[in-house]
């Protein structure tokens, strides 16, 4: 499909810097394919009025990590340049594939140091090499530490990694650490979070409870790349990068459970969709799994494990507004975000909520 089928002009004061407080204040726009009125508006804390006793809510427990490490290059005979990378998937306890800027002038074999050091002293630093170089800015980092050591010493001196929109507007600072993480957050990993959840307090759950509403758990430790632009002039050209997910036995058999009686799976955010539809087989129903996806929503695509969607508003010709398109339809989304910038809705990941509806017509 051609790429800006799914462009649109967003206003800057449409973009979220800051989430709402408190977090279930943020505004809900509730999408029903085929239903009228199909677009009406609410709040986060109304969610529990869309629900039935018997569904099941599937939320994304990755914890974001401090994986924006700033430094400098070191290359023998040359200056000390000065290098960001943002750090997007262990590959293995001392390894880390990377982001890096700037990356053309990277090479493997070339020695990165980050955090506080100087020429006298080396306290607060990490030192890696550069043991593989791919495209688009990507690398692969061998830390000279590993393990809880390496994972200690990045929290130490790495940042949040904002997403560039927010970014290139301010810099990060000590209340992100709190903001940019849901409050269920507990398997560390993500560099990005899944934004979606932010959106859920404590009063939240309580009333999601009251209602029967269940509650599960998967991980997918997000990655850098959903920040990337989709560059192709076609979808089919777009490469995704992996991401490394994992569904339980137990939660997969519970959500099986939930279908057999008739409960609908509610995924909070599109990266628990993503993880639920890579674990599942063609009659809908969820296995353990365990490993890297890089699936690749766009419309045509038929849905197997999700029936409704909680997420965020989502970029331009972004990969995640091709998923939302294919789940609840292009008119429908189109006509969605349509309403919602008019309406003054808060976008992308600091912003407000949607709860989309599956259109199987």
């Amino acid at each position: 499909m051609r790429v800006d089928l799914f462009d649109f002009d967003l206003p800057e004061e449409n973009i979220a810097l800051r989430p709402a407080e408190p977090r279930d204040s943020a505004r809900l726009l509730v999408v029903r394919p085929g239903k009228e009125p199909v677009l009406s508006d609410h709040h986060i804390r109304d969610l529990a009025d869309f629900l039935e006793p018997g569904d099941a809510m599937v939320f994304n427990d990755t914890k974001v990590i401090p994986a924006q490490l700033e430094g400098v290059r070191l290359r023998e005979g040359a200056e000390r340049t000065p290098v960001s990378c943002t750090l997007h998937m262990r590959v293995s306890p001392n390894r880390w594939k990377a982001f890096a800027r700037p990356g053309k002038r990277i090479k493997p074999g070339d020695r990165m140091e980050f955090g506080h050091a100087s020429e006298t002293c080396l306290l607060g630093s990490l030192t890696a090499s550069v043991a593989e170089k791919g495209g688009a800015g990507e690398i692969e980092l061998a830390f000279d530490l590993s393990g809880p050591d390496l994972d200690q010493a990045i929290a130490s001196v790495g940042h949040i990694p904002l997403p560039p929109y927010i970014a290139a507007k301010r810099h990060e600072d000590a209340q992100d650490r709190k903001d940019y993480q849901t409050i269920y957050a507990r398997e560390e990993g993500a560099v990005a979070a899944p934004t979606a959840g932010l959106h859920f307090t404590p009063s939240l759950f309580e009333k999601l409870d009251q209602r029967g509403v269940e509650r599960h758990f998967v991980t997918l430790h997000v990655g850098a790349g959903t920040f990337l632009p989709v560059k192709a002039d076609d979808t089919a050209e777009h490469k995704m990068h992996h991401e490394i997910g994992h569904i339980s036995a137990e939660t997969a058999a519970r959500l099986n459970a939930v279908r057999a009686r008739g409960g609908r799976i509610i995924s909070v955010g599109t990266t628990s969709l993503r993880l639920l539809e890579s674990a599942a087989e063609p009659d809908g129903s969820l296995k353990a799994w365990s490993g890297a996806t890089d699936i690749f929503i766009t419309p045509g695509y038929r849905f197997r494990a999700v029936d409704v969607l909680m997420t965020n508003f989502h970029l331009p010709k972004s990969t995640l507004f091709m998923l939302v398109s294919a789940f609840s339809g292009m008119e429908t989304m189109r006509n969605a975000y349509n309403h919602a910038i008019a309406s003054g809705y808060r976008f992308y990941s600091y912003g407000d909520g949607s709860l989309l509806f599956r259109d199987d017509r």
